[in-house]
């Protein structure tokens, strides 16, 4: 009776410390080792202003502060998990014309994008394959209607129609868009809802261990000077 118990009490000990194996060590990676993920890029605050906008027209590039990157979702052995990853290259031109945008095309760096874990950007540029594809694009395909020219402080919001491609794979998208004036700075932020299989990106799924969703943003913050 004795070494029944003994051994009852080895086989709970053992069922016990696989639980906490399976469940206690992703819940602590996703809460101690991931930490919290950067919220979500947003147009930074302009100064307030009654007065009438400054003309726009012309030629504006892309400059420093410039970033874009991706948000998906993952489930790490049952944990849920936001992966974020940025990069600062990115590179690019548009035109204005009145209350139009007359031309745009972005280039993003994707060997550049880093998240907070080192094995993530390692899964990021295979899956992407930038040794091969190491840039994505984004090409306006016809005119953005601004409807006006905001002055300082105010938002425009409109949508932009173009070829997004990634993975060396061209597809039309429609990405909805926010924007400001600052003096000689304009900002643009929006974000494009991909589904990687349209553009021949297998999603992970490590053996069950770490799966990523079918689909997922492409987030974007540029800043443009003349």
């Amino acid at each position: 009776m004795n070494i029944r118990k003994h051994w009852l009490a080895w086989l709970i000990g053992v069922v016990v410390a696989a639980v906490v194996l399976v469940v206690g060590v992703p819940f602590a990676y996703v809460n101690f080792v991931e930490g919290n993920q950067p919220a979500a890029l947003t147009l930074e605050s302009t100064p307030s202003s009654t007065g009438a906008a400054t003309s726009v027209d012309g030629a504006w590039k892309v400059a420093s502060g410039s970033q874009a990157g991706y948000r998906v979702h993952e489930t790490l052995a049952g944990q849920s998990v936001t992966a974020v990853g940025r990069g600062t290259g990115v590179t690019g031109n548009l035109v204005i014309a009145g209350t139009n945008v007359s031309s745009a095309t972005f280039t993003v760096d994707m060997t550049k994008i880093r998240s907070d874990q080192d094995q993530r950007d390692q899964r990021f540029l295979g899956i992407v394959d930038t040794a091969q594809f190491p840039t994505a694009t984004f090409t306006i395909t016809k005119p953005i209607a601004l409807g006006s020219i905001p002055a300082a402080g105010q938002t425009v919001s409109t949508t932009a129609t173009g070829n997004l491609t990634v993975h060396g794979v061209t597809k039309r998208v429609s990405v909805p868009i926010k924007a400001n004036v600052s003096g000689n700075t304009i900002q643009v932020q929006g974000n494009i809802t991909v589904t990687f299989a349209d553009y021949g990106v297998q999603a992970p799924n490590i053996a069950n261990f770490v799966k990523v969703d079918p689909s997922g943003q492409i987030e974007f913050l540029l800043k443009l000077t003349k």
